[in-house]
């Protein structure tokens, strides 16, 4: 019952509803089947003791159940399939409707694989309970107790020893259950780790193969593939000894409900017709319970991936204020801003500075020095540990998440293009653009150049994730977006990192035009990028070390800036020798 309990839990009151009705009635049809077999010990009593009108009467009711039973079990078989199918609809939407509404900084590189599976073989584990489970399971619980209540009524002895041998078969079958949950937990941990395996191996072919790696060679996807095997093994290992033992727990009740009920007949205490029909009962008693073995590894299963979806509906949400403020303007501002992923291990401590309309304010330093982090705790990835961060005025956190998103035009390093044309991945910066404007975004970032290459144009496909594509073009595409969507305030991590020189001076023109009104955020380990910024920040173990323009930084003798430049310009000077021949 934990089972049902767990999924009206997960499911919205809408859908709970109609789940409610559905277990009233299988709770409805399992006490009519039990009643039904009740019904045989009299009727077969009087048959056997051949009194006819006594039997006829016994009949009648018998049969007026089973009527009643097949009408009412039409009703819940049909009712389950329907359930089902709204189960997995109202789990798709609920997964869908909390996800979007948890912190984007939940959503790291380990969250792949376990939510494909998930959303996928969770919730068709799920709602196979109401389809086919459900009733299986409610029969076993339902229908012995029906039948052990009505052996009261013909002889308390054989229907205590039956009543007795229940908590041995419930506590087994929360052992079996215990033991089957355990290990389901570790096959659904190397499930998730070797889907994230394969989606890697597949989308990574042009490196893996530059450096010879084949599938042989991946240690990675072998110990992911190696440990779902041995999971799934444990599983059947784990799940069969104690099915075993719960079928013969279930036997050995039956054996002491013959032996009791033999002596009984013996010794004249029961009648040898009435016998008979408890035996009969008896084995109607056994039956769901040998059925519910055969199907409790799924239970079992099923109820893991119920407690795995009621973990993922619990993740906290990213709080919503209740009184929403509205962004006066695109300046951003970080006031005393602390944050760290771990308690005691801030990334940004003290951060301060603004970022006004209209200009370009660069972040520089070391790969760790939390850059990327200020960009994230604009976009309202996570809440910052201390101070502020401000947007137009206004306190991020209280601002909804669709308008601060919708103020926000965002570039970062690893760029995901839709399956789909080149059109379509630039329209989802603003879906009601037209065409026109969506070419217009896509030349401004050079995307023209690309299309101009490619045999159908701007209705290329890009394939899954833009696999189609190369880095830079799919960054320029994304860049196409950002200017299409017009936002005020533009974030730009590592712009144009996959972008061959030329192309990196003709984007960073149409990003400093789209900023002539706007708050761009940019950064770039390429100091030639951000050397136009109005002003430079430099961070370094989590504070702002220098500020200024590049002239005032490289004038700022043994400043950190004014190294990086200074190697920067040495590098310049490198080249490759070609060795004589």
């Amino acid at each position: 019952m934990r089972l049902l309990r767990l999924l009206l839990e997960v499911l919205s009151v809408q859908y709970g509803r109609k789940l409610k009705t559905f277990i009233r009635i299988e709770v409805t049809t399992a006490a009519l089947a039990g009643l039904a077999f009740v019904l045989v010990v009299p009727t077969l009593d009087a048959m056997l003791q051949r009194d006819t009108g006594r039997a006829v009467t016994w009949l009648v009711v018998t049969g007026a159940v089973v009527a009643v039973y097949a009408v009412v079990g039409y009703q819940g078989k049909a009712l389950g399939y329907e359930v089902g199918s709204t189960v997995s609809r109202a789990l798709h939407r609920r997964i869908g409707h909390h996800v979007v509404r948890l912190p984007l900084g939940w959503f790291d590189g380990t969250r792949q694989g376990p939510m494909g599976q998930l959303a996928s073989k969770g919730v068709v584990d799920v709602m196979g309970v109401p389809a086919h489970l459900a009733r299986a399971l409610i029969v076993a619980v339902v229908t012995p107790l029906t039948v052990v209540v009505g052996m009261f009524f013909f002889d308390w002895r054989l229907a205590l020893s039956a009543l007795v041998m229940l908590p041995l078969l419930v506590v087994m079958a929360q052992v079996t259950g215990a033991l089957v949950k355990r290990a389901d937990r570790r096959l659904h941990a190397a499930r998730g780790e070797a889907n994230a395996r394969i989606i890697e191996f597949s989308t990574h072919q042009p490196v893996l193969r530059a450096f010879g790696r084949s599938i042989e060679g991946d240690e990675r996807l072998d110990a992911a593939l190696v440990e779902q095997r041995d999971a799934t093994r444990k599983l059947l290992f784990t799940a069969v000894p104690g099915i075993t033992g719960f079928i013969a727990a279930v036997q050995i009740a039956f054996g002491i409900v013959l032996v009791i009920g033999t002596n009984l007949a013996l010794g004249g205490d029961v009648s040898v017709a009435e016998f008979v029909a408890l035996l009969v009962l008896t084995v109607r008693f056994i039956e769901p319970l040998v059925v519910a073995a055969d199907l409790m590894g799924a239970l079992r299963l099923a109820e893991s991936s119920l407690g795995r979806l009621s973990e993922l509906l619990a993740e906290p949400t990213l709080p919503e204020p209740e009184k929403p403020t509205l962004p006066t303007s695109s300046e951003v501002e970080f006031d005393g801003v602390r944050f760290g992923y771990e308690a005691d291990r801030p990334v940004l401590d003290d951060i301060d500075f603004v970022a006004r309309p209209g200009t370009v304010t660069a972040l520089v330093g070391a790969s760790g020095s939390g850059k990327t982090t200020v960009t994230r705790l604009i976009a309202r990835f996570w809440d910052v540990d201390g101070g502020t961060v401000r947007v137009g005025g206004a306190d991020v956190r209280d601002v909804t998440t669709e308008h601060l998103m919708s103020q926000l035009s965002l570039v970062f390093q690893d760029v995901y293009l839709f399956e789909g044309s080149i059109v379509d991945n630039i329209r989802l910066g603003r879906m009601d653009a037209t065409d026109d404007e969506v070419i217009e975004a896509g030349r401004a970032a050079r995307v023209d150049e690309i299309v101009e290459r490619l045999p159908d144009g701007w209705h290329t496909q890009v394939g899954e994730g833009g696999t189609n594509l190369s880095g830079g073009e799919r960054q320029r595409v994304s860049i196409a977006r950002a200017i299409l969507k017009d936002a005020p305030i533009v974030l730009l991590d590592e712009a144009t990192a996959a972008l061959d020189p030329a192309n990196e001076v003709l984007v960073t023109q149409a990003l400093r035009a789209l900023a002539a009104d706007k708050t761009v955020i940019v950064i770039a380990h390429r100091l030639q990028t951000v050397r136009h910024a109005d002003q430079i920040l430099v961070l370094g173990d989590g504070r702002i070390t220098e500020r200024g323009t590049h002239d005032e930084l490289i004038d700022r003798p043994g400043g950190t800036y004014a190294a990086f430049w200074s190697r920067r310009e040495a590098a310049q000077g490198w080249r490759l020798a070609a060795s004589p021949s």
